[in-house]
């Protein structure tokens, strides 16, 4: 990754939190949130740059449409974030199976 590279990306995610705090209050909360559990829990999805961009263009439709954040997404706001990431595995996962592999080939944890 070169500095541009690096320079590009740090535009993006200023751009894309100028997106977030434009937000209605309602949706700039859960979002927030949902983001925080995303950066803890760690799925493999996050880093390809296409989810928390998705979440966000999905709230921008449904505030554009006049509807509140839980009339689009439900009153669970960690089951709807949940599910958007339930077949994505998490980096603890990989790690995980790492370890395990590991293990299979060597016969010791330490390796």
């Amino acid at each position: 990754m070169g500095i541009h590279d690096i320079v590009e990306g740090k535009k993006q995610w200023r751009a894309h939190v100028a997106r977030v705090k434009a937000l209605p209050p309602d949706y700039r909360i859960v979002y927030e949130e949902i983001q925080k559990y995303y950066f803890k829990v760690g799925p493999l999805g996050l880093s390809d740059g296409t989810l928390l961009p998705g979440i966000l263009d999905f709230f921008e439709q449904g505030a554009a449409d006049g509807k509140g954040v839980r009339e689009l997404i439900g009153e669970d706001v960690a089951r709807f974030a949940d599910d958007l990431i339930k077949d994505a595995g998490t980096y603890a996962d990989a790690y995980q199976a790492s370890l395990t592999r590991r293990t299979e080939t060597t016969g010791d944890a330490a390796g």
